[in-house]
């Protein structure tokens, strides 16, 4: 059954609100109203200095204040002490909980630049990181890592990646990675519906794919745009853009593809089927679930929690809880919140 043009046009223009948000607005992790910096020092002075680190003031402090607040603490916390915040913290810390700590505590964009340089370190790519970090920010927070990224390697990150990646894959991660998506809110529905007919031209209709084309229109076009496409090229083809991208392409190209469809209709829902994944089954992927905690936790964190009830039936906090035990469940759970 075809939508209506009207009912394809209001879907569209409803912008995913992780693009669309001022930092804290849909997050858990807010600013807090009463901040007082030396105050904030002395106390996680007293929590590292003390015998027995104070890991509740540690948790407290860096759940309950904003990304430039965390920074005003650790630029004083070293003017005080002529010792750098985050080395305390590791130095007072294990496993885990000194990961989480440590991220919480350095700034989203440094965050992503290390998780980055990680991922590219050593034999092997780490390309779910990539595809990650590089499918689900947005321009200011591409050129924000970027410049972070090039004053801890003295290289770019374009430069790197060139190293690193390679084929239609590596063509799609580098036009993602300069950060040069069309920014448009206005969505012009013929040229929306010109771009959903190339993909079915591209894919669908014909013998063999023109990827180029998909990643053209995926790595390019604005994210309004870019719904009213997926809508669009439903209508067209019967089949979603996803399904198409799945029976037409494979590899790390397709995950990379479905990874931007899947963040341009809700990157909220993106999130939380990564944190589902990260807990699923025997163990748990740490690795994942600090990272996504951590960089989705002043940003959407109130509506990842929201998809996560609505795709799996159960709250993310008792998923949590279940799941992470001890000091790293309880740092968890406060940047989680009940819901």
């Amino acid at each position: 059954m075809n939508l209506k043009r009207e009912d394809l046009q209001s879907v569209a223009n409803a912008v995913p609100v992780s693009f669309t948000s001022a930092p804290g607005e849909r997050g858990t992790i807010k600013a807090n109203s009463n901040f007082n910096v030396s105050e904030d020092v002395a106390a996680l002075r007293k929590a590292i200095e003390g015998i027995g680190t104070t890991e509740k003031t540690l948790i407290d402090i860096l759940t309950h204040r904003s990304s430039s607040q965390k920074q005003a603490i650790s630029k004083a916390y070293e003017e005080t002490t002529k010792r750098i915040l985050v080395n305390d913290l590791k130095g007072d810390t294990r496993g885990n909980f000194e990961k989480l700590l440590v991220a919480l505590a350095r700034s989203p964009a440094l965050n992503d630049s290390k998780w980055l340089i990680k991922a590219m370190k050593g034999a092997g790519t780490d390309i779910n990181i990539l595809i990650e970090i590089l499918a689900s920010r947005t321009n200011k927070q591409i050129k924000e890592l970027s410049a972070a990224y090039a004053e801890k390697t003295k290289k770019t990150l374009i430069q790197n990646l060139k190293t690193e990646v390679s084929g239609d894959f590596g063509k799609a991660i580098l036009l993602l990675a300069e950060g040069a998506r069309d920014e448009s809110t206005n969505v012009n529905a013929d040229k929306a519906r010109e771009d959903a007919k190339a993909l079915y031209h591209a894919g669908e209709k014909r013998l063999g794919t023109d990827e180029s084309k998909f990643i053209e229109i995926l790595c390019k076009r604005s994210i309004p745009h870019l719904r009213q496409t997926i809508l669009e090229y439903k209508n067209i083809s019967g089949k979603t853009l996803q399904k198409s991208i799945e029976k037409e392409m494979s590899g790390k190209l397709e995950e990379l593809l479905v990874a931007i469809v899947k963040c341009v209709m809700s990157t909220p829902a993106y999130f939380a089927e990564k944190l589902y994944k990260s807990m699923k089954g025997a163990g748990t992927d740490e690795t994942t679930l600090t990272r996504v905690m951590v960089s989705r936790g002043e940003v959407d964190m109130l509506d990842i929690r929201a998809e996560f009830k609505k795709l799996y039936q159960r709250s993310l906090y008792k998923e949590i809880s279940s799941d992470a035990s001890g000091i790293y469940g309880d740092c968890l759970k406060m940047i989680c919140g009940e819901d």
